[in-house]
């Protein structure tokens, strides 16, 4: 019998050290650490991590000996301070993105809580990220484009895989262990996009959930469960159930250590969904060309896989973040109008300019632009059409530790936070595998209950 793609996967996550990985994909892990801290806390004036600190505390109560809500200062279990504090990192919609899914704010928030509460060595938190990522990364890669269209979310599906591969490093589970807590996952994935249409915000949390069934399905592998050796490959499988296609075992385990997940990881420079980031950086250069001269229309043009993601059509009426960061219409007039968008222009539900001016922009479905890039077009009253035809790659979103820096910095310079907690979140990534967690916990207030 061939070997099973859980065979493989547990394989290269259970073998991998960072002294066998390429010195590149190890410093992003770290651009990805500091991003993902940077961004929880330029989001502590969101209002997701208190809903979910709330339910973590009402489900599992104080714990003194357990994780930190990070800007709340009390303890809880790992898994209530996973749900929680993914929140806090999903806050401003700014974390990492592999693809389509957002792994990072699933698997820090769960690695630093097992860290602290545990008492696990600091010197398997890189190798245990970029196990993660490897290995939800691998299958997002083959399959969301499958997948996304059937209407299930990235970041839960293959996150939860993240999250178990990255757990099941973390905590030391032997080969056959790591088999079954990816076996595990693979049966409990999920997470579907109606939050996005709808404009509610279920996807805020799907994060911290698939966290917590991440860590579950490791524990249950570490305390014996019997898994099913064909979770992803079999007729009931995971691939099949999912996607719909079959599982090429041997093309995807063949990527495990040559393909580097962790290298396709981007940054978002806005606070809106990943597949605005260029349409708002295509908006900013046609507002320098459009000089204030008056628009009758307006036709975005992207590939079909970002333009049918839900929610990225809706004209409104908005009552929420979740709709507006998704809209394309929405985020093409505000940045039109208004320049760069900030949280405050994104939680502005009724500018009646803005309204108004989304209903001049067509979204328009076109194979011919490639994955990332897309084409403004501006109709000008006086007659005209303006033009901005913005090819982008990951490299463009790919920052170095230096563009992340200057990313969550700039963000904690519109909310006030001291550049000194930067200066220490930074040290705590530099001096890794060296250094406490409580290090990287202690730049996060106490204050915001």
């Amino acid at each position: 019998m061939e070997t099973t793609l859980s065979a493989h996967l547990a394989r290269f996550v259970h073998g991998l050290s960072l002294a066998a990985v390429p010195a590149d994909v190890v410093e992003k892990a770290r651009c990805c650490l500091l991003n993902g801290y940077g961004i929880g806390l330029g989001s502590l004036g969101t209002p997701y991590a208190p809903v979910a600190r709330q339910a973590a505390l009402a489900v599992a109560g104080e714990r003194p000996e357990g994780a930190t809500l990070l800007g709340d200062g009390r303890k809880t279990t790992v898994t209530g301070a996973a749900l929680a504090n993914s929140a806090l990192f999903h806050g401003r919609a700014q974390e990492d993105t592999c693809g389509a899914a957002h792994m990072g704010a699933i698997m820090i928030p769960l690695l630093t809580g097992l860290i602290e509460a545990r008492k696990l060595p600091l010197d398997r938190l890189l190798p245990s990220l970029i196990a993660g990522y490897e290995a939800g990364g691998l299958l997002e890669g083959a399959y969301a484009g499958l997948t996304t269209p059937a209407g299930l979310r990235a970041t839960p599906l293959y996150g939860t895989l993240a999250a178990a591969a990255a757990s099941a490093k973390l905590l030391g589970l032997s080969e056959a262990q790591t088999r079954g807590a990816l076996e595990n996952a693979a049966s409990f994935a999920g997470g579907t996009l109606q939050s996005f249409a709808d404009g509610t915000d279920e996807w805020r949390y799907q994060v911290g959930v698939a966290g917590q069934i991440g860590l579950t399905a490791t524990e249950l592998a570490r305390h014996g469960s019997v898994s099913a050796p064909l979770a992803f490959e079999g007729k009931s499988g995971f691939v099949q159930a999912y996607a719909r296609t079959a599982c090429d075992v041997q093309a995807l385990a063949g990527r495990l250590g040559k393909e580097w997940s962790v290298r396709r990881v981007t940054f978002k420079p806005f606070p809106v969904c990943a597949f605005n980031q260029t349409p708002v950086t295509a908006a900013l250069e046609l507002r320098e060309k459009l000089a204030g001269r008056a628009v009758n229309a307006v036709r975005v043009r992207m590939d079909p896989y970002a333009v049918g993601y839900a929610g990225m059509d809706a004209k409104g009426p908005f009552s929420t973040i979740s709709g507006t960061l998704m809209s394309i219409p929405f985020c093409i007039a505000a940045t039109l109008l208004r320049g760069a968008p900030s949280m405050r222009t994104m939680t502005t539900y009724d500018d009646r300019e803005i309204n108004a001016f989304m209903e001049r922009v067509d979204l328009q479905a076109d194979p011919a632009i490639p994955s990332l890039c897309c084409v403004i077009e501006a109709d000008l009253a006086e007659g005209g059409t303006v033009v901005q035809d913005q090819r982008m790659t990951t490299a463009d979103y790919s920052y170095d530790r230096a563009g992340v820096s200057a990313l969550i910095r700039r963000i904690g310079g519109e909310l006030g936070i001291p550049g000194a907690t930067y200066d220490r979140l930074e040290g705590f990534v530099e001096r890794l595998p060296a250094g406490r967690i409580q290090d990287v916990i202690g730049c996060f207030p106490t204050a915001q209950k």
